[in-house]
């Protein structure tokens, strides 16, 4: 049984950083994908950000992209999410995936995801 345990959120003003932790048991992170999402009250899941098992090539939104950095350590079994430059509208519930066999046809789809942790909230202040 795969088990994500996500930590790291938090209040932070606009412009600030944090970085989240994503620590997987069960499975090792090198054989999937292991990618962020995010809801905002009112809003649908949306796709931030995935690392994938081969060779660790990353993808991101648009709306993220050049301010959030996703990492992984293979000996802790853990991803990362750094988050800079943080803006109001990064506020949401932020959720680690894992994603065995995951393709970069279905990085962005919440569908393609097997298993996911509890969620821990990011909440930027302007």
């Amino acid at each position: 049984q795969v088990q994500l345990v996500e930590s790291g959120g938090g209040l932070v003003q606009a412009g600030g950083s944090l970085r989240l932790s994503c620590a997987v048991s069960g499975r090792t992170i090198r054989t999937a994908g292991v990618g962020w999402f995010r809801q905002a009250p009112g809003k649908e899941r949306e796709f931030v950000s995935t690392i994938m098992r081969n060779g660790g090539i990353t993808y991101y939104a648009d709306s993220v992209k050049g301010r959030f950095t996703i990492s992984r350590d293979n000996a802790k079994n853990t991803v990362y999410l750094q988050m800079d430059s943080l803006k109001p509208e990064d506020t949401a519930l932020y959720y680690c995936a894992f994603a065995p066999g995951l393709i970069q046809s279905s990085v962005r789809h919440a569908d393609y995801y097997d298993y996911w942790g509890q969620g821990t909230q990011v909440t930027v202040s302007s």
